[in-house]
């Protein structure tokens, strides 16, 4: 999440998301310096699904629900309170109450060619997704207007793209490159609030879930299977967001780096492995690697991290070559951002 949650929240009077508005005061400049993060959810995609699968046509469709009621300042102690201090004396201490909860849907489709490209399978997919709010959506709620975010509705988020996937495959690896993108195709408005000293405000809608910027994606996976026959896989992966300029702010998120790892194993319920037990471990680690920029900006300078851990548990029915996988993932340090919880429930078969 991108941006300057310590100085943002040091500025402004934060009821919590789902509470009225207590005050709004801005900082001296009288600048709206919003925290931000890159459109990539790491806790979506399950263990195997960074690898290019067999050739053919593929639906998905990903289910995920994120929790929280703990924003951090950026040396990952908990926001508890804010102090309002418009100008000389002691100023005005609020409690912070915030309590988040958001739910996406992204009905995916994916194909992958039978012909090859630089010796690697050819794939292509698009994801639109529906959501309630979003993560980002609701931090820059939080903490560039103070304002509840209770009149959010379920509409169109973000759409993903990735016109380029490429996949390698050797007796005990699997290697994949992507590119695609994110178009800011989802709901996002921004209003204008009247305020007391320092005036007019332009701030984002309360009821926003799209981003309001384009960001390239791109990355690189490895996967590893120590026997033959793949019931065991060991997967890494590293996604770089380069993010665009916010629509009707002067403000440029700054880059995002996501490390993504998983083990997992199948474990065959039927003598003739038909159905197969799907268990592993999975986690990632995620880095804002350069400033934001713009007017709009935190000043000074504070790059967000998150690290998470958890499980993931399915079943694939290989006849059908259908699969559904649920996981849980906890983020259990943050700094400048949201630290909450996610849990996925994901569908996917073969047409």
């Amino acid at each position: 999440m991108n941006g300057g949650v310590v100085s943002v929240t040091r500025g402004y009077s934060m009821s919590g998301l789902k509470s009225a508005i207590c005050a709004l005061i801005v900082l001296g400049s009288g600048m709206a310096s919003a925290a931000e993060i890159g459109h990539f959810a790491p806790g979506v995609l399950g263990i195997r699904d960074f690898a290019v699968p067999e050739p053919g046509s593929y639906g998905v469709l990903y289910n995920y629900y994120y929790s929280t009621d703990r924003l951090n300042y950026a040396d990952g102690n908990r926001v508890d309170s804010v102090t309002i201090s418009p100008g000389p004396g002691a100023g005005v201490t609020l409690n912070l109450d915030l309590d988040v909860d958001v739910y996406a849907i992204a009905p995916t489709v994916i194909w992958v060619s039978d012909k090859k490209l630089f010796g690697a399978k050819y794939a292509a997919y698009i994801s639109p997704s529906f959501s309630d709010s979003s993560v980002a959506a609701s931090l820059s709620t939080a903490t560039g207007s103070g304002r509840s975010a209770e009149g959010s509705h379920f509409d169109a988020a973000d759409l993903f793209v990735q016109p380029l996937w490429l996949g390698w495959t050797q007796e005990h690896w699997d290697f994949a490159l992507g590119y695609g993108f994110y178009a800011p195709t989802g709901h996002y408005d921004t209003e204008t609030l009247a305020l007391p000293v320092v005036g007019d405000l332009t701030v984002e809608a309360s009821d926003n879930i799209g981003l309001g910027f384009w960001t390239h994606q791109f990355q690189g996976a490895a996967s590893w299977y120590p026997w033959a026959d793949r019931r065991m896989a060991v997967v890494g992966a590293l996604t770089y967001e380069a993010n665009g300029k916010k629509e009707d702010f002067d403000l440029t998120p700054g880059d995002v780096l996501t490390l993504s790892w998983g083990v997992d194993q199948y474990l065959p319920l039927r003598t003739d492995q038909t159905l197969l037990l799907d268990v592993g471990l999975a986690g990632y680690s995620s880095w804002q690697v350069s400033n934001d920029s713009g007017a709009g900006a935190a000043t000074p300078a504070v790059k967000d991290e998150v690290h998470a851990a958890g499980v993931q548990v399915g079943l694939t029915h290989v006849p059908w070559n259908a699969s559904m996988t649920f996981h849980y993932l906890y983020e259990f340090d943050s700094k400048d951002r949201f630290q909450g919880e996610s849990i996925g429930l994901n569908f996917a078969l073969k047409f």
